[in-house]
This record gives C-alpha cells, sequence and structure tokens, in this order.
C-alpha cells in the first residue's frame, strides 16, 4: 500500500476517511448525563395555550384590557353596585343641568341621570355583544370545521351558503331584517348580528382545520381506529380554536358598535332598554349646546370597543405560532 493511502484510511463501514476528517466519539461513561439536561418527566406538559398565557400575562396590553373587561363585565352584571340611581327616572325639573350631589354627570334633556344610565346602558350593550358572539362561534365554527375536514360536496355546499351572506354587508342586513320585526329586544338583534356574521368565523375555522387535519397526530389517531367524527372533535378542533378565539374576541366589540349603530337609527334595542347608542341618538339634539351628555356614552362605547380590539391583538400575537419565534 502506497504512503497516499495508507494516509487516507478507511472508515467504519469502509468509507474513506482523509486525513483532518476523522470523527472521534467519546465512550459513554465520559460522557454522563449533566443534570441540566435532565428531563422533568413529573412536569406538566405545555400546549399551546399554556405557551400564550404565559406570554401574555407579560404583556401591559393584556393585563389593561382584560380589567377593562373585567370592570365592565362587573358592571353588566350588577349594576346597583355602582348606582342606586333608577336610569328611567325622569325629572323635567333638572333637564340639562351639570353635576349636583349624587348625581356626577348631570342630567339629560328628559331629567334623567346620565351617570346611572351610563351604567345600565353597558349591559344591553355587553349582551347583544356576547350572545351574537357565542352563536358565531357556534354556526360558524360547526360549518367551518365540517366543509375544511371533510372536503369535497359538503366543503362546496357549506362555502357556497357561507359566500352568499358574507357578500350582505353586516349593517345593512340587520336594518333591513329588523325592519320587518315587531317586538325587537337584545336576543332578536344579537340573532340578527349572527346571521349576518357568522361566515367569517366559518371561513377562519375551515383555513385552520384544513392546515390541522395533515398534521402527524391526525394521522396516527386515524391508524389507531379512531372515527372521522371522533378526531376531528378530539384532535382537529382543539388544535385549530386559536385564530377562532382571536377573531371572536375582536368580533364581540364589533357586534357591541354594531348595536349601538342599530339603536343610534332607532332599528335596535327599544326605547325602553337603556341603551348607549339610544342615549348617543337622545343627546345629539342638544350636540350644540349641551354636548357634554352625548360625551359620556360614547367615552364608554369607545373604551369597551378599544378594549376589546387590544384584547384580540394581544391574544393573536400569543396564539400565532410564528408571531412566537420572531
Amino acid at each position: 500500500m502506497s504512503e497516499s493511502e495508507h494516509a487516507i484510511g478507511t472508515a467504519a463501514g469502509g468509507t474513506p476517511v482523509r486525513p483532518g476528517q476523522e470523527h472521534f466519539v467519546a465512550p459513554l461513561e465520559e460522557t454522563p448525563l449533566a443534570a441540566v439536561d435532565a428531563v422533568d418527566e413529573s412536569a406538566p406538559s405545555g400546549g399551546v395555550f399554556t405557551e400564550a398565557w404565559k406570554q401574555l400575562r407579560r404583556r401591559p396590553i393584556f393585563i389593561v384590557a382584560s380589567l377593562v373587561i373585567l370592570l365592565l363585565v362587573l358592571v353588566s352584571l350588577f349594576p346597583s353596585w355602582f348606582t342606586s340611581r333608577d336610569p328611567r327616572y325622569q325629572d323635567l325639573a333638572s333637564a340639562l343641568t351639570g353635576p349636583a350631589p349624587g348625581h356626577p354627570l348631570g342630567f339629560t334633556r328628559l331629567g334623567a341621570d346620565v351617570y346611572s344610565r351610563l351604567i345600565y346602558g353597558a349591559r344591553a350593550s355587553v349582551t347583544v355583544g356576547v350572545l351574537a358572539t357565542l352563536m358565531v362561534v357556534v354556526v360558524g365554527g360547526v360549518f367551518g370545521a365540517l366543509a375544511g375536514f371533510f372536503g369535497g360536496w359538503l366543503d362546496a355546499v357549506l362555502s357556497r351558503v357561507a359566500d352568499i351572506f358574507f357578500a350582505l354587508p353586516l349593517i345593512l342586513g340587520a336594518i333591513v331584517l329588523l325592519q320587518t320585526l315587531k317586538g325587537r329586544n337584545a336576543f332578536t338583534v344579537a340573532v340578527t348580528l349572527a346571521l349576518f356574521g357568522w361566515p367569517q368565523i366559518a371561513r377562519i375555522m375551515r383555513g385552520a382545520v384544513l392546515q390541522v387535519r395533515s398534521a402527524e397526530y391526525v394521522t396516527a389517531a386515524k391508524s389507531l381506529g379512531l372515527s372521522r367524527m371522533a378526531t376531528l372533535v378530539r384532535h382537529v378542533v382543539p388544535n385549530a380554536l386559536g385564530p377562532v378565539i382571536v377573531v371572536a374576541t375582536i368580533s364581540l366589540g364589533t357586534f357591541i358598535a354594531a348595536e349601538a349603530t342599530l339603536s343610534y337609527l332607532s332599528l335596535g334595542l327599544p326605547p325602553s332598554i337603556v341603551s348607549w347608542g339610544g342615549d348617543i341618538a337622545s343627546a345629539q339634539r342638544a350636540l350644540r349646546t349641551d354636548p357634554w351628555i352625548l360625551l359620556w356614552p360614547s367615552i364608554g362605547l369607545s373604551l369597551t370597543v378599544l378594549s376589546f380590539l387590544m384584547l384580540g391583538d394581544a391574544l393573536r400575537d400569543a396564539l400565532d405560532p410564528k408571531g412566537r419565534t420572531r
């Protein structure tokens, strides 16, 4: 054997190895597993929502939005904790007067307490927003999950139905439909908004399911004999809920603003129900002389919608895997 051939040598398996390319593997007893490399088998496994919570609790935007929404929920559920005044009681002698003892925000043009109407008006807006959001999540989530997972003719039919409703503007469709209803309340307004708002959730859910259904754990579930419906419910839907939660949070603020718009046009909640939209419509008549009456329900509505938008942005950044790696 020549000197050059001896320098090349051979590795395990007969592969030629040139000088400087040798691989050295230390014996196992010389490289024991360090304590820092050990895996704590007793620790609970972290999921998408666990990792998202670790990020959310350190974000000021999430904390501020959550505190405002928590206050709004308490005001909606227990308005008597924040005021003892009847929002429907009117004293014409106090009409358009400023703040007084027990009445920190003054009186409306009909002599009603502005502060009590601000507190009780939150209940109507939050009720409509929550009901409409729950309906669109259920209807749109079911349709989108079925269309994305099973595909075929079912996907074609559900997608075309969603496109028909998606082509109808939310406010315009609600105005046309509510004009035909005689007895309007929070439930009928929520159903009307949900009827024209579910296609967006359906599209988001369908897209998320299309991404998840090709994952390895879904294939493993099918190979273990799990039915397609069980696989959809137990594995696909839970892992596709992230984008739906984000869109639903933002939609809740949108539905609250839509209810205020319909009430402002006298097509939403009736005057017997205290609402911010109705108070804004009533206060516009005194806009030039007493604009402060319009200011308070507008601030309540704006802060509520802004809080849900901020919460949705925080959830989107936390639940987006690409956003977590940036």
